[in-house]
């Protein structure tokens, strides 16, 4: 089964990370954030990409392009152009990955639609997911709960953290708790999703994905799996530096050994 990783947007409240690369490719641990959402998906036996390029698109088609001669020793023969692995004790991924141009300025849903005609027939369905979060989330799981609903769409359903600290007070309003960045109770959709090709009868060109899956939920075609475990969406400075500093020191998300 295929999966569609959104890669496209500029994210423009990291700007000056995103001013010289897709959002994706901001680095957690060493690694651009897209890395660590393959290496869930390869880690469950799903290992075949469509990546949806847009903004800087090159600088991800370069970066898998190269890949060996980033972890491996090598020398090179600048005459002939030649390379020679001198030491290879890193073992390369094992992604397969479709690279796709879908436009600069593109909106998420007509990116989905565009890469109608990359999903094979033989497929019925097929996973999209988005360029920047990540979580312990059981992809195995997700596609057994989406066959045995067997709606037309479903997305992860998972408990987002406040962007604020919140207070708890008292009746005479003295302060009695203070939660940094708490879990909230209410859920979101986590960007983990799955659909039958169906799906792409509901997507517009001009389109954000939301109004997709607004006519799912119309004609009863959406399902939610929900994941009570660990996610976290890279939106911002502090995001990555949270996301970095649980790199180092309880990465959830690591579910590949």
């Amino acid at each position: 089964m295929k999966t569609i990783i959104l890669s496209g947007g500029m994210g423009y409240r990291l700007k000056e990370e995103t001013e010289f690369k897709p959002k994706p490719m901001v680095q957690i641990g060493g690694k651009p954030i897209l890395w660590h959402i393959m290496k869930i998906y390869a880690y469950y036996g799903f290992n075949e990409f469509i990546i949806a390029l847009g903004y800087k698109g090159d600088y991800i088609k370069q970066y898998f392009l190269n890949e060996k001669n980033m972890i491996y020793d090598f020398s090179l023969d600048t005459l002939t152009g030649k390379t020679k692995v001198i030491k290879n004790d890193v073992k390369p991924e094992n992604f397969k990955i479709t690279f796709v141009n879908t436009g600069e300025e593109t909106l998420p849903g007509e990116r989905i639609l565009r890469l109608k005609d990359y999903i094979p027939d033989t497929d019925e369905n097929f996973m999209v997911t988005y360029g920047d979060g990540v979580s312990d989330i059981n992809i195995k799981k997700l596609v057994e709960f989406h066959k045995k609903k067997n709606t037309i769409g479903t997305i992860s359903g998972v408990h987002p953290r406040s962007k604020y600290g919140l207070l708890k007070t008292d009746s005479k309003g003295i302060v009695e708790d203070f939660q940094e960045k708490p879990v909230l109770k209410d859920r979101t959709n986590g960007g983990f999703m799955i659909f039958k090709k169906k799906f792409f009868d509901y997507l517009r060109p001009g389109e954000f994905e939301h109004a997709s899956l607004k006519r799912l939920v119309s004609k009863r075609q959406l399902s939610v799996f929900n994941h009570d475990g660990f996610w976290h969406s890279m939106d911002t400075y502090p995001d990555v530096d949270d996301l970095n500093k649980l790199w180092k020191e309880d990465p959830k998300w690591k579910v590949w050994k």
